[in-house]
C-alpha cells in the first residue's frame, strides 16, 4: 500500500507540474502582446486550467499522508517532508499572488455559478491595479514561474524519497 502511494503521489504531483510549467514556458511569447491580444489569451485558461487545481489539491493531501506514513527515522522523511512544504507554498502563491489578479481580470467575464463563486469576482473593485495591467500581467506571470519552480523541486524531491525507501 505504501508503494502505491507513493507512485499515486508521484504521479499527482506530476499532473499538477505539467500546467505550472507550461505557464511558465508561455512567458517570453507572453511578453511580446499588446494588452488587447494578452488579455484575449488570457481568456482561454477558464475553466479548463481551474480544473487543474483539483488535481493540486489532491496532490496536497496524498502529499501529506506519504509523510504521516513514512517513518521519522527514514532519510525519505525529509525529502518527502520538503515535497509537501513546496506543494503549500506553490498554493500559498496562487491564493496571494494569482487569484487576486484572476478577480481583476474576470469581473466582465460571464463565468458559471461555481466559476464566479470560485473567484468571487461579484465583490467588485474598481482599484487603480486595473488601470495597470502590465503590472499585473507580470504579477500573474511571476507567480506562475514561482510556482513551476516550487512544484518542480517538490516532485525532485518526491523522486528522490521514493528512490531511498525500501
Amino acid at each position: 500500500m505504501f508503494t502505491t502511494l507513493q507512485v499515486v503521489t508521484l504521479v499527482l504531483v506530476a499532473f499538477t507540474m505539467a500546467p505550472a510549467v507550461a505557464h511558465a514556458l508561455e512567458y517570453p511569447g507572453k511578453l511580446r502582446l499588446s494588452k488587447d491580444a494578452y488579455m484575449t489569451v488570457q481568456r482561454i485558461y477558464y475553466p479548463g486550467f481551474t480544473m487543474a487545481g483539483v488535481v493540486e489539491l489532491v496532490s496536497v493531501i496524498s502529499a501529506l499522508a506519504l509523510v504521516v506514513l513514512t517513518p521519522r527515522d527514514s532519510p525519505a522523511f525529509a525529502l518527502s517532508l520538503a515535497a509537501l512544504l513546496l506543494l503549500v507554498a506553490m498554493h500559498a502563491v496562487y491564493w496571494t499572488v494569482t487569484a487576486p489578479v484572476n478577480k481583476v481580470w474576470l469581473k466582465d467575464e460571464q463565468l458559471s455559478k461555481a466559476g464566479a463563486a470560485f473567484f468571487r469576482t461579484d465583490t467588485g473593485s474598481g482599484k487603480s491595479q486595473e488601470a495597470d495591467w502590465k503590472h499585473l500581467r507580470d504579477r500573474w506571470e511571476y507567480s506562475h514561474i514561482a510556482r513551476a519552480v516550487l512544484v518542480t523541486v517538490a516532485l525532485g524531491s518526491l523522486a528522490c524519497a521514493v528512490a531511498l525507501s525500501d
